[in-house]
């Protein structure tokens, strides 16, 4: 069931919260050693609260009942936050629960665990040395992306029917790619990030991963609204979305990106490009200026933020850093600070370059990924023609946008072998609504979805 299913189910009192919970935390300990999504399952406190939830006799939220995870750098009340790091688990329980937990608790969700995830988010892959490997639910041979990758694993297998990422390069639009989910990149500063674990503090989003666009935009909803705690979250009204999910893209003017967008990208990821650009009727083709500089810019940016962020842990504890994050960490610190200037100079020039562009178009269609999940333990991948390192590149096309902060939903698009890629819309600052309108209009009429899990259990 979705999550509007569900909800709908326990208001009528058709089902009950506890009853769609107990459902969720068996398909946990079914699929779990399968997926290796779940580095936490909160059974107690979530049969509490769906317990809590049907006693009430209150009208019932938009989300009640529905179970959610959370990747396990969002603070959970009584959890240590892992970051899915080794360091971080010497560190106390968290003492209360993040803002984002609580706003969708108050709209009757329900939280059932804590999730797998790339060590201190600076991953692709959804490879974690501490934790292992989460696993592709569509082939558990493959990655889920990282570095939200326990959310794509428990979403894209059924595991629960929301759970929350977060997205500093593309670590929700490339786990929703390979496990074949719908994941949204709000704005920068939509979404308190109060309560979560930073990695590049003016590159971080959170956000949400589900099985429907109905179920992402509501889960968006119950979310939005300033946060003092954030001193980046945005002092704007809630401005929800849901109701116009319908409204069709009549009107609006769409575009499909080329040049960088396109060269290195596999024939898969063309394909779902281009059957989302056929379906929307779009004969457009636009060119992203500086798209490969902007990507330069972002890397350079990250780079050097995250080493400064954890300059003290790389000088007392480098041997417990999974080698890989900890060498590219240890790069970071070498950047020159004029490179790093110069960078933060280009992504204002970038931010007024797509000012300009969207002026002229509503959205952008994009690839997510350049290719479908490469299999666990791959180090390198075809690109443009070159073997080249997987780990940084599978972010191409995701950085230019999340680098100046833009909202992006990553769609599903199913192919014949089973194994779905991703297709980014692009909107400008604050207008989520056209992007999930786009992305809805490609579920209505079957482009976009997220297909049915190929794990065995």
């Amino acid at each position: 069931m979705t999550a509007t299913e569900i909800a709908a189910a326990v208001a009528s009192g058709r089902m009950t919260a506890r009853a769609a919970i107990e459902d969720c935390l068996s398909r946990i300990e079914r699929l779990n050693p399968v997926l290796n999504a779940f580095t936490a399952v909160l059974t107690e406190r979530a049969l509490a609260k769906a317990g809590a939830l049907d006693a009430s006799g209150a009208t019932k939220g938009p989300l009640a009942g529905v179970p959610f995870a959370v990747k396990n750098l969002i603070d959970v009340a009584g959890l240590t936050t892992l970051a899915g790091s080794k360091i971080n688990r010497d560190n106390p329980p968290a003492m209360a629960d993040a803002p984002l937990i609580v706003r969708l608790e108050a709209q009757g969700a329900i939280l059932v665990g804590a999730l797998n995830m790339g060590e201190y988010a600076y991953d692709f892959t959804g490879e974690n040395a501490h934790d292992g490997p989460s696993r592709n639910p569509h082939d558990t041979a493959r990655m889920t992306g990282g570095s939200s990758g326990g959310s794509g694993a428990a979403v894209g297998g059924g595991l629960v029917t929301l759970a929350l990422g977060s997205d500093t390069n593309g670590s929700i639009r490339v786990p929703a790619s390979f496990c074949g989910v719908f994941g949204l990149k709000p704005t920068y500063g939509r979404l308190t990030r109060a309560g979560s674990f930073p990695f590049v503090s003016s590159l971080d989003h959170l956000g949400p991963l589900a099985r429907t666009v109905a179920d992402l935009a509501v889960t968006y909803d119950a979310m939005q609204g300033p946060d003092p705690a954030d001193p980046v979250c945005a002092a704007r009204p809630a401005d929800p979305v849901s109701g116009g999910l319908d409204e069709g893209i009549g009107g609006l003017r769409i575009a499909s990106a080329g040049g960088y967008f396109r060269a290195g990208a596999s024939p898969q990821a063309l394909a779902a490009l281009d059957a989302a650009a056929a379906a929307l009727g779009v004969t457009q083709t636009v060119t992203v200026p500086q798209a490969q500089q902007a990507r330069g810019a972002a890397y350079i940016i990250t780079a050097a933020e995250g080493a400064a962020l954890h300059l003290n842990r790389l000088r007392t504890r480098p041997d417990d850093f999974d080698p890989d994050v900890r060498d590219r960490l240890i790069a970071g610190t070498l950047i020159p600070a004029a490179a790093v200037v110069q960078a933060q100079k280009f992504r204002r020039w970038f931010q007024n370059a797509m000012r300009a562009l969207f002026a002229e178009y509503d959205a952008i269609l994009a690839p997510a990924t350049p290719c479908v999940a490469p299999t666990i333990g791959q180090k390198t991948f075809v690109l443009d023609g070159k073997d080249v390192p997987l780990r940084p590149n599978i972010g191409i096309y995701t950085q230019p946008f999340s680098f100046i902060g833009l909202p992006v939903v990553a769609v599903p698009v199913p192919l014949a072998a089973r194994l779905p890629i991703g297709v980014q819309i692009v909107t400008a600052p604050w207008r989520e609504d056209l992007a999930l309108r786009i992305a809805r209009t490609l579920e209505v009429q079957g482009i976009a979805r997220a297909p049915s899990p190929n794990h065995k259990a």
